[in-house]
């Protein structure tokens, strides 16, 4: 059977016409899949921003299905994942009629790792009481499961500290050495995706794995003619990552807990490797002790102010190359050994660059936890990097988000990620935003930084959630003022006797809060940055989207800050050509939450009055959605009333 042309798989009488009940043609839709069946053709870089209501998935899988060879299509939430999986790729393959193999790839993380599982069954040395409980639960699991992944496991708590003792990392995995590669879950997935037409992965995983030649899979990207990030408004801070070199101090602590089950397992007196690894657990507990509060983010100006610091990492990396000399005196020329000298020579080099001479292309900081410290070296600009990778696989690049534009222009997001020769277009929601959506900003607010700008907020936005009758996502750009404002909220309603249920983020899950949402049809939802994107909440249970501030990000992060302090000494406005496009692509992603369909109607309301009291307001009013505006509350309520 002759394959249809792209256009004639759109058409009214087309092949899709013939799989989706009352289809109808979206223009933008097939000028998009046209776009990218050029950009296949040609294996050309593309960029387009696709509104709500395009259909941007079916718009990329038709053409890059029908050009054949191997797709690779990134994302960034499981949402989006698992719709491309179980929905839009199976519509697809049934209107083409043609058999495409489609294989969902995770992390290694997610599956257990038989060997780490008998390993730590024979060492039954647990951090509490519970582990050794949750062990066999997952040896029974694993003795019957097919998958292995640990996502399917029931009553083991999700941060039980059982996880990395039967899962594996790039570090220790030990591949086709291993005893149990015949039955390893994670090389049965990764084989079934090196022979599937389609791949699907999340961001983190494309760069950490193929970027980073993970040897059972670094045979995919080869292979493949398209690869297709979706969600591409995150790939610039996830790539810059995996672009940078990064190491925390657990590495160390694990790597000397595998060394002493391998010595268990070998019967072999390691009385020197407990001594010396207890010496650098000390040396680790001093160095955090350096520092005060957890979870801070500290620069390197601040690491070189405190005394001996960089004396104490000499020390821990001189105890490690002690602990190196031990390993190499073991009796053993088994996959376990030679795997735990290559990973001690791994982090000895790592650590090396944190007392050598500072290359000036890198941002060098610290993330502070409770037990530990993550050594970070992120590189200011990925576009050279991701340059250079594109050359090493010339092949079509398709960039695709509902945010990528800031007003009509792609220069922000092209210049972050190198891709000045690619093609860029902006195509437009189809639907009928005047008529369905209003946006609103209130009069008389005070200053987003005032004592009293939160309890403003509450009396500003309560009579919209009463005349909503609930239905309300409220995005905050903190987790701060996201808590105050649940508080200020649920005082505000005992006051006036409203029974609207409020849920907050950290309470539950985010799946759970959301399902719970859409099932009292009544609810607010209070979430910060993590619930600004990523939400598909169509119809009636959501009809109001108040966002508390313009999120700016905070001055506080040092990669942040120190990319500010770069463009100041190249003359450059940081405001106008980084800190502002960054804001204004969250801004389109937290008001996208609102109108998901065609019958979706609605109001968002922005509290924070500098998008028309400031001169650069206007950029961001005019990035908006063309919803109808008006600042008088009246307006508001007789809308809301309306729904």
């Amino acid at each position: 059977m002759t394959q249809p042309s792209v256009t004639e798989f759109f058409d009214s009488n087309g092949p899709l016409s013939q799989v989706i009940d009352g289809y109808q043609i979206r223009p933008s839709q097939v000028e998009m899949a046209q776009m990218v069946d050029i950009a296949i053709t040609n294996q050309d870089p593309l960029v387009v921003e696709a509104g709500t209501g395009i259909g941007k998935t079916f718009a990329y899988l038709a053409p890059a299905l029908m050009a054949g060879g191997k797709v690779i299509i990134s994302t960034a939430t499981k949402n989006l994942q698992d719709q491309l999986f179980n929905k839009d790729i199976p519509k697809i393959r049934e209107a083409l009629k043609i058999p495409i193999k489609v294989n969902l790839l995770k992390g290694r993380s997610n599956y257990v790792c038989q060997l780490r599982m008998e390993d730590s069954i024979q060492s039954a040395q647990f951090v509490n009481k519970e582990d050794g409980t949750y062990l066999q639960k997952i040896k029974h699991f694993s003795d019957h499961s097919n998958s292995g992944e640990i996502s399917e496991i029931e009553n083991v708590p999700e941060f039980s500290t059982i996880w990395p003792m039967v899962t594996s990392t790039a570090d220790n995995c030990l591949g086709q050495s291993c005893e149990f590669a015949k039955s390893c879950f994670l090389l049965k997935a990764r084989k079934e995706a090196l022979t599937a037409e389609v791949v699907i992965v999340n961001h983190h995983l494309f760069f950490a794995d193929f970027m980073l030649k993970d040897e059972e899979i670094s045979e995919i990207l080869p292979k493949a003619n398209t690869v297709i990030f979706d969600e591409a408004h995150q790939v610039p801070d996830i790539a810059s990552i995996f672009f940078g070199n990064n190491f925390s101090t657990n590495e160390l602590v694990y790597l000397m807990q595998d060394a002493q089950l391998l010595y268990d397992k070998l019967g072999k007196n390691h009385k020197k490797l407990i001594d010396i690894s207890a010496g650098i657990l000390d040396e680790i507990k001093d160095l955090r002790g350096q520092f005060g509060a957890i979870n801070e983010r500290v620069t390197f100006e601040k690491i070189t102010s405190i005394v001996d610091f960089t004396e104490k990492l000499k020390s821990i990396h001189s105890s490690f190359l002690n602990l190196g000399q031990i390993f190499t005196l073991l009796d053993d020329q088994s996959p376990e050994q030679k795997k735990i000298i290559e990973r001690h020579d791994v982090i000895v080099e790592k650590l090396s660059h944190w007392f050598a001479e500072k290359n000036d292309q890198y941002v060098y900081w610290l993330d502070i936890f409770s037990k530990s410290i993550q050594f970070n070296m992120t590189p200011f600009s990925i576009a050279e990097g991701f340059g250079k990778f594109r050359e090493q696989n010339k092949i079509a690049w398709i960039f695709t988000s509902a945010t990528l534009a800031v007003n009509d222009s792609f220069n922000f997001f092209q210049n972050l990620m190198g891709l000045s020769d690619a093609v860029s277009k902006k195509l437009n929601s189809p639907f009928d935003f005047k008529s369905n959506a209003c946006l609103y900003v209130p009069n008389n607010m005070p200053d987003p930084n005032s004592a009293v700008f939160n309890l403003t907020v509450i009396k500003k936005i309560y009579p919209l959630i009463e005349a909503a009758k609930g239905r309300t996502f409220i995005l905050s750009t903190s987790l701060k003022s996201m808590r105050e404002i649940s508080a200020l909220l649920k005082s505000e309603f005992e006051q006036h006797d409203l029974s609207f249920p409020i849920l907050t983020q950290g309470e539950d899950s985010k799946r759970t809060l959301i399902d719970r949402f859409k099932s009292y049809g009544n609810a607010v939802l209070i979430g910060s940055m993590s619930f600004w994107e990523g939400i598909d909440m169509r119809g009636p249970s959501l009809s109001l989207v108040i966002i508390d501030k313009l999120p700016f990000q905070s001055p506080g992060d040092p990669v942040f800050e120190s990319r500010i302090n770069r463009l100041k000494e190249r003359g450059e406005n940081p405001f106008m050509t980084f800190q502002l496009p960054q804001a204004i692509i969250s801004l389109k992603q937290g008001a996208g939450r609102l109108i998901r369909d065609e019958v979706d109607r609605g109001v968002l309301m922005i509290c924070d009055t500098r998008i028309i009291d400031k001169p650069y307001g206007k950029r961001i009013w005019k990035s908006l959605p063309d919803f109808k505006r008006t600042r008088q509350e009246i307006d508001v309520t007789s809308f809301l009333k309306s729904l």
